[in-house]
């Protein structure tokens, strides 16, 4: 009992360091700020009209309140926005401003703690992290899914899938390649801190960068999908699923880059892709680097598989378990951390 409680408040406190961070306004500026983010929840949104034309719509981590006031643009008759950051004080004046204090009603509080005294029609909430799963949100829409959505309700979005494909990265080149053109500027030899600075630049931590489509080295595999009308907390704990690449043509491989994009229901569905080949979103991609580059060649051929999972320390931090073999070479493994 001890361990357990132990437990709740190591885990109440990664919370409220959670929720803090989202009290800063350069986190809500960037989100807001990426129009295809942004864009893609409001046509959305007023896609599904029909759907939401005097209904009543839950807003999950409502931040400030931007999806809550499309939402009511969409035809909503009541909104609740559930936000556990301060943030939720602009919200209010956000949607004072936009003279919705009527529909909209701002909730200061998590949505596990959050009183709500309706079944609602329709969840919104835009919980999506870097690779899908960092900051672990996705939990407590499932959690408001199952608590207070009506049978045959919306979810937007309604599905999520996870990529993966072999990258070269130029940056990490030009830095390892630098040190063996120190000499050439300044008449010394550091070739070798080569190696020192690989171990620095490919190593555990995930990086978000974003990647070039002439970058990736074969077509992307698609890993992992969820549909939230159904998942359970358990299915979005473990994300695990397999991948066979067969080269583009000679190049060195330094990693692995892995994007999402998430769905929205209706006839006219509006889908949210962050893959190198579109548009580019504050998500940009995340990079799991190899422990050195690798030489390949056309139809080289890279097999599989990697498992998405939150941390045992902070279940908001992100932990990416990687297998891999290049070229029927031995099957090699790298785990990965987004977070401490």
């Amino acid at each position: 009992m001890a361990m357990l409680k132990k437990r709740k408040h190591e885990r109440t406190e990664q919370d409220c360091e959670y929720f803090q961070c989202y009290s800063d306004v350069s986190v809500h500026e960037e989100m807001i700020a990426d129009t295809v983010r942004t864009n893609a929840y409001k046509l959305a949104l007023l896609r599904n009209h029909s759907s939401l034309q005097g209904k009543t719509v839950l807003d999950v981590g409502a931040g400030t309140g931007i999806l809550s006031v499309f939402s009511v643009q969409a035809g909503a008759q009541a909104v609740y926005a559930v936000e556990a950051s301060s943030m939720s004080q602009l919200a209010c004046q956000v949607v004072k401003s936009n003279d919705m204090e009527n529909k909209v009603k701002v909730l200061n509080s998590s949505v596990e703690s959050a009183e709500i005294p309706e079944q609602v029609d329709a969840i919104v909430s835009e919980w999506m992290g870097y690779a899908l799963m960092y900051e672990s949100m996705l939990p407590s829409v499932i959690y408001a899914r199952d608590k207070w959505l009506k049978p045959g309700g919306l979810i937007l979005p309604s599905c999520a899938d996870l990529f993966i494909a072999p990258v070269n990265d130029l940056i990490v080149e030009s830095r390892l390649d630098f040190w063996s053109e120190v000499k050439g500027m300044y008449g010394v030899d550091m070739s070798c801190m080569q190696s020192f600075a690989r171990s620095c630049i490919m190593n555990k931590e995930m990086a978000v960068n974003l990647v070039s489509p002439e970058d990736v080295l074969s077509f992307p595999v698609r890993f992992a999908s969820l549909d939230l009308n159904v998942c359970t907390q358990e299915e979005v704990r473990n994300l695990h699923g397999s991948f066979q690449f067969s080269c583009f043509g000679s190049s060195l491989l330094h990693g692995f880059a892995v994007w999402f994009s998430v769905t929205f229901p209706g006839e006219n569905s509006v889908t949210l892709s962050t893959s190198p080949y579109g548009e580019e979103t504050h998500w940009k991609q995340t990079l799991l680097y190899l422990d050195e580059e690798v030489q390949v060649e056309q139809d080289t051929e890279i097999t599989g598989d990697v498992t998405l999972s939150p941390s045992d320390i902070n279940p908001r931090h992100l932990r990416v378990l990687l297998n891999y073999s290049i070229g029927g070479g031995l099957r090699r493994t790298k785990q990965f951390q987004m977070g401490s």
